[in-house]
């Protein structure tokens, strides 16, 4: 009997720990190379870990909730099981082989910190395949999901205990859906995931096609398509107070919440704003698709060029504080972070390289992001890196904010909603499309002179689009 623990390895980001949210696998189950075994949070997403040998699972090294740090034993696997038709010595020597690789990789630096997340641009679709294990639930009173976002190029056991086991209308095929939260939607809805129709290339079910289904319940959709829904949620009797929730500042969660305590007490920020006639920028906007029809070119790709202008003018607000150095740090490169809905909440996906892209490049890169937030679906590093964020935070019906900086970053552009107000035009009263701009940044990194500059070159680039001509 050969057993071989593996430890938990850096997640990427030179993370330390990560919180085990729910075991996809148990004692005695049978594992393959790059089978997902556990569902992980760290201080950036979570992800699904990856098992670097074959055999049979003998121990799990911490139960759900807990945390465990890089390095930690995490699970260990009796490698002279057979697995997938692979004979003890075999199974053995592959698992060896596969944590070598890892090693090597590690070493390089070359990203693929996990077996099976790989470092190359084009990624592979992965199917899902139901194991003998089950996962284990998340811990009493987590308000974590019991399922996460996927990353890499994984295959393996992924069933929520609160799901029904995938079928198919097709007899020996299985329901496609990548994202666990896709499950988690449709099981919150009563639906057979059975019935959904996936528009996705390879039959994968997404999150926009269980709402589809979800809207058409509403509109008298056929109910042959839903299952009902159980009634397990705790009602409060008349007259009784609402009992009072505890919701753990773990994962994502904890580091948003540390990190704006980071900025409030280290950052001494300072917000000036400026009202911007939009009339014509968005004139603009709706002129584009006649032109360009195929790169669906929205209000954000136009204002993220507009930043991308304006940083490069003001390169002082695209910059950082080394606290240990006592310097500022002026980045080279503009990663641009926006502000995005996800279904964990407010998330800040960040388009790497924004300031080389052209306006459909960066609209793409926009559009891509707010898919995967969306859909659950962003990795760690599409959620780091930045090095300045625009907040459009008009879509709330917002018409102004003072937000707090994304440490360590040292600014911040918030735009509220463009609406029709009075606004004098060569003398005369007219009604325009009128929006407040604000910039919240690090009054260490600048001065009111520098800040001002950018929030009014900005207000320039809105109000007269021709103005970014200048800088092509």
């Amino acid at each position: 009997m050969s057993h071989k623990v593996f430890h938990l390895p850096d997640l990427g980001e030179g993370l330390t720990e990560a919180e085990v949210v729910s075991w996809l696998v148990g004692p005695g189950d049978t594992v393959v190379v790059d089978q997902p075994i556990a569902v992980v949070e760290t201080a950036k997403a979570q992800v699904e870990l990856p098992c670097p040998y074959a055999g049979s699972v003998v121990t799990l090294h911490g139960e759900a909730g807990h945390v465990v740090d890089v390095g930690a034993p995490f699970i260990t696997v009796d490698v002279d099981v057979p697995a997938d038709g692979i004979t003890g010595g075999g199974a053995s020597e592959a698992s060896d082989v596969a944590v070598d690789t890892y090693r090597e990789e590690e070493r390089a630096g070359s990203g693929a910190v996990l077996i099976g997340y790989g470092t190359s641009e084009g990624s592979r679709r992965r199917r899902r395949r139901v194991g003998a294990g089950g996962p284990t639930a998340p811990a009493a009173g987590s308000s974590l999901p019991s399922a996460a976002p996927v990353m890499g190029d994984t295959a393996g056991p992924v069933v929520d205990e609160h799901v029904p086991p995938e079928v198919s209308s097709k007899p020996g095929a299985a329901v496609r859906v990548i994202s666990p939260l896709v499950r988690q939607l449709a099981d919150e809805h009563g639906i057979d995931l059975r019935t959904v129709t996936p528009t996705a290339p390879g039959g994968i079910i997404r999150r926009c096609d269980v709402m589809a289904v979800v809207t058409a319940r509403g509109e008298g959709g056929a109910p042959g398509s839903l299952a009902p829904q159980s009634e397990s949620r705790v009602t409060s009797t008349a007259g009784s107070p609402t009992p009072d929730r505890r919701i753990p500042l773990t994962g994502i969660r904890g580091t948003i919440a540390s990190r704006l305590a980071t900025s409030r007490r280290e950052i001494p920020d300072a917000t000036t704003w400026v009202d911007v006639d939009a009339t014509d920028f968005l004139a603009v906007r709706r002129q584009l698709p006649d032109a360009r029809p195929e790169a669906r070119i929205g209000v954000l790709a136009l204002l993220g060029r507009v930043m991308v202008a304006g940083l490069r003018r003001y390169p002082e607000l695209n910059s950082t504080v080394d606290t240990a150095a006592n310097e500022v740090v002026v980045r080279g490169a503009i990663n641009l972070g926006f502000a995005a809905q996800s279904p964990r909440g407010l998330v800040v996906p960040v388009v790497h390289g924004a300031g080389e892209m052209t306006l459909a490049e960066l609209s793409t890169a926009l559009r891509e992001l707010t898919t995967k937030a969306m859909d659950g679906t962003l990795s760690p590093a599409e959620m780091t890196g930045g090095t300045f964020t625009l907040n459009n935070y008009g879509g709330y019906g917002v018409d102004g904010s003072t937000p707090i900086i994304n440490h360590p970053e040292a600014a911040m552009v918030g735009v509220g909603r463009m609406i029709d107000k009075p606004w004098v035009v060569d003398g005369a009263l007219a009604v325009r499309k009128v929006g407040t701009i604000g910039l919240t940044f690090d009054h260490r990194v600048c001065d009111g002179g520098t800040a001002g500059g950018f929030i009014r070159y900005v207000a320039d680039c809105i109000e007269r689009p021709t103005t970014l001509l200048l800088d092509l």
